[in-house]
């Protein structure tokens, strides 16, 4: 047992180590050129920030490896747990808290300020912002916690009468479990209706910022997850189904870019607009929504512009680049078609083990620990794969309801080209659901996590919260979730197959 609670350690290291080197490198890679060099307080951020949200969705499966390292003994008292990871949770989700509703916001609102005011300026405007915010949070905490902050458990009060041990068990049956023939009240099976009560105890706060955290995280993982869990595959498919079947001819690509440069002409002259506005502090719910369009044609701009570079490769290696674009349409049908039976498996999961009273299977939970069986950790990282998942879900659900809805702000993440305030909004996107993915996960594979410290923490203490608990007692969040993936499902079906329809007087054609 202590060779594997050694290697347990070694490995909860190295992969800390690994992940951080991740986050470096995405960081890197998908940094806009124009922030080179400069914003290094955000990018310190985003590189905490993608840490602690990885590190979090590895932390269940580190969560069920720590409870094999006791699979052994009688009771859980009996062992001594390699990790402390009760302690870890709360640690990690504190953390979580503090970077979503106070760095991040803090940082957004320095990197997003006018650029013609000074540091000082800029600073002192959004620790403004930021202790406005903190106050409303702290506020709505306290009053909250003071008069809701209880957790409600229903128990089963069973008692017996004190009676001499007896020299044989033979008289003990299922018909009769207790010692005495007086009322069978020391049996749950058999104990009266009444002896049902409700034991109330104060939450610590720790848990109780965790279970708030969580009830935002489930409302946009709900939403983002559910649109993203069908739109994420599909969209890879229905790419691959739009994809240009060959390449233009040099006419046809001069009148194509001569129509994008109209139209980048119209956005440069509407930017410059609403950027005249901005300085004249003209910046009412009309200008925020003008901005918000103008991104979005931007960023359609920008997509109808590498597509017409697909369609027509120049350079020495024009027939190389037409290959490789052909591969790269065929890797995302190949990962489409992946990610679509993942979904499904997602989704059928849910239902069967979720929202079927009783399970019809444990399904997954099933699966994760036959691939125990076959080698070690090949279940855990089956499991890690599942939670991960959910997550890209998460982004690509955002991604597509930001261009669908003007209310959506939308941050796009492209490789060489996201600005800082992109990455944060994704970063705090990514860390508030990871919190719900995580309740999530410990719910749908309850089986396969059974007994850790993320089931004490969100399978009971967080289900049994006063005012919360009915959300997941009647599975609110899974019904919403599925019902979006349904409807996204078919919308696709509709309209996912058309190409989009141009936003100003250019049209792509092949």
């Amino acid at each position: 047992m202590g060779d594997f609670n050694l290697a347990l350690v070694i490995v909860a290291v190295v992969v800390s180590v690994v992940v951080l080197l991740v986050s470096l490198y995405l960081l890197i890679n998908y940094q806009h050129p124009d922030d080179a060099n400069q914003a290094y307080f955000p990018k310190l951020v985003v590189v905490l920030g993608l840490t602690v949200a990885i590190l979090s969705i590895l932390m269940l499966p580190a969560d069920v490896a720590n409870r094999q390292a006791c699979k052994r003994a009688v009771y859980n008292g009996a062992c001594h747990l390699t990790l402390p990871m009760k302690t870890l949770w709360i640690v990690v989700y504190i953390v979580d808290a503090v970077l979503v509703f106070l760095v991040i916001p803090f940082a957004m609102f320095y990197y997003e300020g006018d650029q013609d005011k000074s540091v000082g300026k800029r600073l002192k405007t959004a620790l403004i912002w930021v202790f406005a915010s903190a106050v409303v949070c702290g506020l709505i905490l306290g009053i909250l916690y003071a008069i809701v902050g209880k957790v409600d458990f229903t128990v089963r009060h069973l008692s017996s009468s004190v009676q001499q041990f007896p020299n044989s068990f033979s008289g003990l049956s299922s018909g009769q479990p207790c010692f005495s023939q007086s009322p069978k009240v020391c049996a749950a099976s058999t104990a009266p209706a009444n002896s049902l009560t409700t034991w109330t105890m104060r939450a610590s706060f720790p848990e109780y910022v965790v279970a708030l955290a969580t009830i935002v995280g489930s409302v946009l993982f709900t939403i983002f997850g559910g649109v993203g869990i069908a739109c994420l595959p599909l969209g890879l498919i229905f790419s691959f189904v739009r994809r240009p079947k060959a390449v233009i001819t040099r006419s046809q690509y001069i009148k194509e870019a001569t129509e994008l440069g109209k139209k980048a002409k119209e956005l440069k002259k509407a930017a410059e607009a609403l950027h005249q506005e901005e300085r004249s502090g003209n910046k009412g719910r009309k200008w925020r929504k003008n901005v918000k369009a103008v991104e979005k044609e931007l960023l359609l701009l920008e997509d109808d512009v590498k597509a017409l570079e697909e369609m027509y490769p120049q350079g020495e290696k024009a027939e190389a680049t037409w290959a490789f674009t052909v591969l790269g349409y065929i890797g995302k049908l190949i990962f489409g078609v992946v990610g679509l039976i993942i979904s499904i498996a997602w989704v059928a999961h849910i239902v069967i083990y979720l929202l079927i009273d009783p399970p019809l299977s444990s399904f997954l939970n099933e699966v994760f620990i036959k691939l125990d069986g076959v080698w070690g950790l090949l279940g855990t990282a089956a499991f890690a794969f599942f939670c991960f998942y959910l997550l890209l879900a998460v982004i690509a659900g955002e991604m597509m309801l930001g261009l669908k809805l003007v209310f959506i702000t939308i941050h796009p993440m492209k490789w060489g080209g996201t600005l800082m305030n992109s990455f944060l909004f994704n970063v705090g996107l990514i860390l508030l659901c990871s919190i719900s993915v995580i309740q999530f996960c410990a719910t749908a594979f309850a089986y396969y996590a059974q007994a850790t410290a993320a089931q004490e923490i969100f399978g009971h203490t967080l289900q049994s919260l006063r005012g919360i608990k009915y959300l997941y007692k009647y599975n609110v969040f899974q019904y919403g979730f599925v019902a979006l993936a349904i409807l996204t499902l078919i919308y696709y079906a509709l309209f996912g197959w058309r190409k989009r329809k141009p936003t100003g007087r250019f049209q792509i054609s092949n």
